[in-house]
């Protein structure tokens, strides 16, 4: 079973940028590039919402349309980590963020579907204010 370890959350103001880590301890076994990972957000009161992920080796990323050309997932297997860049960050992307890899070495389709995602870190909180 794998742990995941975010980081990189913080109280910034609007307009600001923000990187968030995701570290992944080894997965069954099994090297971690052979699993997609993916970041999800919940901001309080609201449902958990898909944010981004990326296949194995990061070549092929999928992200919701709220976010995309702000945000930008990346991963480099040497050392087990995810990262997701964040722009032009704005109140509405208050939320804990949350980062999950899949549950099976699954053909990468670009969904958003939690359902495929088997473990979950515990998350790192972004608040952004003025």
């Amino acid at each position: 079973q794998a742990q995941l370890v975010e980081s990189g959350g913080g109280l910034v103001q609007p307009g600001d940028s923000l990187r968030l880590s995701c570290v992944a301890s080894v997965y069954s076994g099994r090297a971690l590039s052979m699993y997609s990972m993916g970041w999800f957000r919940q901001a309080q009161g609201k449902e958990r919402e898909f944010v981004a992920e990326l296949n194995g080796n990061g070549d092929s990323t999928y992200y919701a349309a709220s976010v995309k050309g702000r945000f930008t997932i990346s991963r480099d297997n040497r050392k087990n980590t995810m990262y997701l860049q964040i722009k032009t960050l704005s109140p509405g992307d208050t939320a804990m963020y949350y980062c999950g890899i899949f549950r099976a070495t699954v053909f990468f389709q670009g969904s958003g579907d939690e359902e495929d995602y088997g473990t979950w870190g515990q998350g790192t909180q972004v608040t952004v204010s003025s």
